[in-house]
């Protein structure tokens, strides 16, 4: 309560005070005539200590009052004065916030999780709504010109709001309808008339009544299928880009009619796509979503789709990475419909290097790195830019002989220095490397760059539709450059937005270092968001897939998801399919002290919560007898009332078991030193305490419980976007894992194997991990219980 104000008594609420709060005649006195409603909202008042304020908090406060967990109402004041000191400000920010809450109950309050949940501090400017609102809109362009302002605006609010959660949705509302007007002009006659309702013919008859339910608004065609964005093969004849040359020339590319007829021939008219990894590292998450875009339509469409092994550069790539990568894809579900090498091309790419050659647009150079990033620079040509075409022909024969020394010599095309664009600065095709090649053996010593083979095995393969990140988007005239000069089937070019996770590291040659130098354990550590990392850590495809999908497919760049996204995701997918059990991290010991010496019950614990009552399957044996372990949280010499673990006379409920109640406490050498409780349960359960705690006992007398190692695991990385960083590795969590050798288990998880996934009641979901041993088994923290992303979550 503020200072020196007092808030009006939850009885004396009247009409005025709620006027007070901004809110409207209508709102109040209905308020005031549920007396649910009403004594809410007088103990909220009295909790925030406020005797009027502006409409925006009332109104948060009147959602507090009418939506407020009971499961945590200790935590209500704290809520009520984020809102009052508008550190949240708005309804989005109060639903995250209530959602957190919800899952929280009466623990201890995480701030920095509960302000990361719910946007405290989160501005967004209202240029990244104007530029947000400008890409939604054009994603949308075609139903606006079509339906004109009879548009769903709050529709196209909500594709804005999914993108910023915590911005200012009158200003969201305000400028989607100024652009609006801008696009469409002055509002006509038709579109002052009220689009007509058709009319449901009604059954002859009625058989019963149907109760009226309101229905959300249904997912657009674009949710329920992320693919229909893309164009049918029998499309791919428009121009695909425009290739602006600085001397004024413009190349529309496009195919033409004989050889899109060509290219349909040899494909059927079929989808076809291609998911084209470099086997220089292990896949990661992002490599997911490519994966979901170019199987995932191939799939929807009945195609098919190449797994393209992209090794050109013979000095990074290896046999571990190639195996690693086949075997990865089909642990994500995805069936290729070839598995082929760039390097099955060379001989193909030669030839049509030679015959650039002949056409005058390649010339084979001799400039240094150094030199061409200098020449680039400054626009000039390279000296030997204009050499003879036999010379050329002659010096890249001698090139692929073996007779010029490594770096001595490229082939470059001949496209444009004087471009805006560096990427039509006479890019390099081929270079020279005495290096064996993993696949192709010892056969070249040249090899093709990936801007010269791209494209050029897109066309080979008769790929429909070459799908990439955006980073690739400027690319877009080179990779088309090629194909017109050589005459060759051009494939839809679209860019999409790359993935980019909060608090980790997304780059392949970061990943990499952080292998090498062993800054992790290796490219499946837990903590990485490599695939096979992701897989041992014990996340699934299925959720890895459904995340990508609630991401979707766009252009958007720049926005970074949230790692909690991902694991909302996860722990959906894991709350469905892991069945529960109980294991004590830090164990302290209590015994029983009304229980007879070599008594041990056998208890029945469930493994879902909702599992018929009636089967056998449904249960796991848990024995309770006279020596049982908590966690040493779950035990306090002081008490209090927001505290429901065990303390000295105060009793909890074991889980699946009976209350105990703490009689004595033995310390050790000093007096926070903890080394035993003692307590008597109740075998009649009478007593009905609020806490539950779960636990472990000795399955028999003097033998100690199952013993296990628990790995858990946090962010790797301190700050959100540690690719911002110059110093990166300084950013790294030191804290990222922790090991707990010796935590007791339930006798039935001694059983458990490799694939095998639990929730460990009270802890999170935990997997069985690969350094297991028959003589002892090593479970990874998947995930934590609770959902920081919150239950309004995407699906």
């Amino acid at each position: 309560m503020v200072d020196g104000e007092k808030a009006p008594a939850p009885a004396l609420l009247q009409l005025e005070t709620l006027l007070a709060l901004g809110l409207d005649q209508r709102t109040a006195e209905n308020a005031l005539v549920n007396s649910k409603v009403t004594a809410n909202l007088a103990a909220v008042v009295a909790e925030a200590g406020i005797t009027g304020c502006d409409k925006s908090v009332g109104n948060l406060l009147y959602a507090v009052a009418t939506k407020y967990p009971n499961n945590a109402l200790v935590h209500r004041p704290a809520l009520i004065n984020y809102i009052v000191s508008t550190k949240i400000k708005n309804p989005a920010q109060l639903d995250a916030a209530l959602s957190f809450l919800t899952n929280t109950g009466p623990e201890s309050l995480d701030i920095g999780k509960f302000e990361e949940a719910c946007g405290v501090g989160v501005v967004v400017s209202i240029e990244e709504i104007q530029s947000t609102v400008a890409e939604v809109l054009k994603e949308n362009m075609e139903a606006i010109l079509e339906q004109r302002y009879h548009i769903n605006v709050g529709g196209l609010c909500g594709q804005v709001r999914k993108r910023h959660p915590w911005g200012d949705a009158k200003a969201t509302k305000e400028e989607i309808e100024k652009k609006l007007a801008e696009i469409l002009g002055p509002k006509t006659e038709a579109d002052n008339v009220k689009p007509v309702k058709k009319k449901k013919e009604k059954p002859a008859k009625i058989e019963e009544k149907k109760v009226a339910v309101a229905t959300a608004a249904p997912p657009s065609e674009e949710e329920l299928n992320p693919y229909t964005i893309f164009p049918q093969p029998e499309e791919n004849n428009k121009v695909h880009t425009e290739i602006f040359f600085s001397d004024g020339n413009i190349w529309r590319a496009h195919n033409t009619k004989e050889i899109l007829e060509k290219h349909l021939k040899a494909t059927g008219g079929k989808v076809m796509t291609r998911f084209p990894p470099e086997p220089n590292g292990y896949l990661h998450i992002g490599h997911a979503k490519a994966m979901f875009i170019d199987f995932g339509l191939a799939k929807e469409r009945n195609g098919h789709c190449y797994l393209r092994f992209d090794d050109t550069n013979p000095e990074a790539e290896k046999k571990e990475y190639i195996d690693h990568i086949q075997e990865i894809v089909k642990w994500m579900g995805w069936e290729p419909y070839k598995v082929t090498y760039t390097s099955d091309y060379f001989q193909d790419l030669y030839e049509h290097a030679v015959e650039l050659i002949r056409k005058g647009l390649a010339y084979v150079d001799h400039q240094t790195a150094e030199q061409i990033k200098e020449y680039r620079e400054k626009k000039m040509d390279s000296p030997w830019r204009d050499r003879p075409i036999e010379e050329s022909l002659k010096l890249f024969e001698d090139m692929r002989r073996g007779l010029i020394a490594e770096g001595a010599a490229t082939l470059r095309m001949k496209q444009d220095m004087q471009n805006d664009n560096k990427n039509m600065s006479d890019l390099i095709a081929y270079r020279i490397k005495f290096t064996p090649h993993p696949h192709a053996g010892d056969k070249w010593c040249i090899y093709p760059s990936y801007d010269y083979a791209h494209c050029m095995v897109d066309s080979l393969e008769n790929i429909t539709h070459s799908l990439c990140t955006l980073e690739f988007d400027i690319r877009r005239p080179s990779y088309y450059w090629l194909l017109v000069a050589l005459g060759l089937y051009q494939p839809y070019v679209w860019e999409y937005s790359r993935l980019n996770i909060s608090h980790t590291m997304m780059s392949k040659r970061k990943l990499n270092r952080l292998v090498t130098e062993k800054w992790v354990d290796g490219w499946d550590d837990p903590r990485l968001l490599t695939l096979a990392g992701l897989r041992r850590r014990g996340v699934s495809a299925t959720a890895i897939n459904s995340f990508i999908r609630g991401i979707g497919i766009t252009r958007s760049d720049n926005s970074l998801i949230r790692v909690d996204r991902l694991e909302y995701h996860i722990r959906e997918e894991l709350n469905k399919t892991a069945s529960r059990t109980m294991v004590v991290l830090h164990p302290l010991k209590v015994v029983i002290t009304n229980l007879e010496d070599g008594k041990v019950i056998d208890l029945d614990g469930k493994k879902w919560p909702d599992a018929p009552a009636d089967e056998a399957s449904s249960y796991y044996k848990v024995p309770f007898s006279k020596t049982v372990y908590i966690e040493k949280t779950d035990f306090r010499v002081k008490d209090s009332k927001d505290y429901y673990g065990l303390a000295p006379g105060k009793s909890a409920l074991l889980r699946y078991a009976f209350p105990i109640k703490c009689t004595e406490v033995i310390y050790g050498d000093n007096p926070d030193d903890i080394v035993e409780i003692r307590a008597e349960y109740d075998p009649s359960k009478t007593s009905k305490p609020k806490g539950v705690l779960h636990w472990v006992a000795q399955p028999a007398p003097g033998v100690e419980p199952l013993k296990v190692e628990i790995r858990l695991f946090e962010k790797l990385f301190l700050s959100e976007n540690p690719a911002e960083l110059e110093d990166w590795l300084g950013d790294l969590n030191p804290h990222s894992k922790e090991v707990v050798k010796d935590a007791y288990a339930v006798p039935s998880l001694a059983t458990a194997v490799l694939g095998d996934k639990f929730q460990f009641e009270r802890l999170g979901y935990f997997a069985v991990d690969t350094d297991s041993t028959p003589e002892k088994l090593v479970f990874n923290r998947t995930v934590t219980l609770r959902d920081s992303y919150g239950k309004a979550g995407p699906k």
